[in-house]
């Protein structure tokens, strides 16, 4: 390259640098001007906020719980024999008498049958007897039969009526073992799976287990509470009768499960465990979809009788600085402050405040982590803040589109630039004539 053309590339070169130096002094220009316009400070943050007000509340209190059926059946034989048939299939829903097992019949059959021929034995006997003690008494007014054989006839009479009675026992009780060989259902229930079936030979002394039944239109929850609970919600809120204690709400929640069941106190128990600190208690619950089942753990709730006025903040505004709790407010000049406050009960999503708020403060619900007290924020309501947020990401006029979205030819009806005038490119210079040394 000759020195000229040297010369004229390290003239552009420098022009170029002049320009792009102006450029970036006017834009800081302009950047520090907006700064001075904003007076040097950061624009306040908008913070969604919840106006404190009391409101009347209902108290509950939770408790873990574990559902046992009402009526619970074990089925056992109640005499010896041989299973003939099972009558039921697994988990159906029987009712009250319907027959469940058979056991042969055929023993019993026959010590019926043998106590009814004693029976009629006996009664022909006391029959006998019977005649011979009224022959005895026309005998004795004559004298033709001594006082001690008159004697003899009323004590055979006697033995006889006790032999009736003897031969009835037996026969009722032949009966009732002819009965047993039918094994019917006690309750109504769904019943489980037969243990033993048809074949198999029982006995009466070391009986085993048949099958279970256990009822389903209603259902236990047992559970314990606590002391406290039990003077706050039982005998301060119930009075002492057990009619009242009925009146407390109580309601049931299986684990990953927000539908509650409803249901009534069925009774506490008469005293306090001195090892735990808790008494008994056990609740009653309608089964109508039968999805309770005897066995499964549950979350029981028992709920205040009053309601009362009381303070309540979302659980998500509170924080936690080691063993305190707090909050920021908006105070004032718009600025976050800090505010420790003391916490009570759960009531759904919201916590009872006992101390540290009033009526007409305001608390930040979210970006509690990019505040720190003092700071700058624009408090606006979670309506407000949404239709914000929704403003901001709706595409604005001039804006570049996003990526992956085309953007619409413009035509010269979308635009008042002027139409772009067509020019010839200039042919290329002819390259200079190469000097050489002697040439310079």
């Amino acid at each position: 390259m000759s020195r000229s053309t040297k010369n004229k590339f390290l003239a552009g070169v420098a022009a170029l640098t002049l320009l792009a130096g102006g450029m970036a002094l006017v834009q800081f220009t302009q950047a520090g001007e907006a700064i001075a316009q904003a007076g040097g400070e950061m624009p306040a943050m908008p913070v969604p906020y919840v106006l404190i007000k009391e409101k009347p509340v209902q108290i509950w209190k939770e408790f873990s719980g574990r559902l046992t059926a009402v009526d619970y059946v074990e089925i056992r034989p109640q005499v010896s024999g041989l299973i003939q048939k099972v009558h039921f299939q697994d988990g159906q829903i029987v009712k009250k008498g319907d027959i469940l097992y058979s056991i042969d019949p055929r023993p019993y059959e026959a010590a019926a049958a043998q106590a009814r021929a004693e029976l009629a034995s006996a009664n022909e006997d006391a029959q006998y007897a019977q005649k011979e003690l009224a022959r005895a008494e026309e005998l004795l007014k004559t004298g033709a039969i001594s006082k001690q054989g008159y004697d003899q006839r009323v004590n055979a009479q006697k033995v006889n009526k006790s032999g009736i009675a003897n031969a009835n026992a037996r026969l009722k009780a032949a009966l009732v073992d002819l009965d047993r060989a039918t094994i019917e259902a006690p309750i109504d229930g769904r019943i489980a799976r037969p243990e033993i079936t048809e074949g198999n030979l029982v006995t009466a002394q070391a009986a085993p287990l048949l099958t279970t039944i256990v009822s389903e239109n209603n259902i236990y929850a047992d559970f314990e509470v606590d002391d406290q609970t039990y003077l706050t919600f039982v005998r301060k809120g119930a009075g002492q009768g057990v009619s009242a204690e009925q009146e407390i709400p109580v309601r049931l929640l299986l684990k990953g499960d927000d539908k509650p069941y409803e249901g009534t106190i069925k009774s506490f128990d008469n005293k306090i465990s001195p090892t735990s600190g808790t008494i008994r208690a056990r609740a009653v619950f309608t089964n109508d979809d039968g999805a309770l089942l005897p066995g499964m753990f549950a979350r029981v709730q028992i709920g205040s009788v009053d309601t009362e006025n009381k303070i309540t903040i979302p659980e998500k505004a509170v924080l936690t600085d080691q063993s305190r709790k707090f909050v920021y407010v908006v105070g004032e000049d718009s600025a976050a402050a800090y505010r420790e406050i003391k916490l009570g009960d759960t009531v759904g999503p919201d916590r009872i405040v006992l101390s540290g708020l009033e009526p007409g403060d305001k608390v930040i619900v979210d970006n509690l982590m990019k505040i720190r007290p003092g700071a700058k924020v624009q408090p606006m309501t979670p309506e407000e803040l949404q239709a914000m947020k929704q403003q901001a990401a709706a595409p604005q006029a001039g804006e570049a589109p996003k990526a992956g979205e085309k953007q619409a030819k413009a035509t010269p009806a979308d635009t008042d630039a002027p139409e772009a005038i067509p020019f010839d490119e200039p042919a290329p210079a002819e390259p200079l004539a190469q000097e050489t040394p002697a040439q310079e």
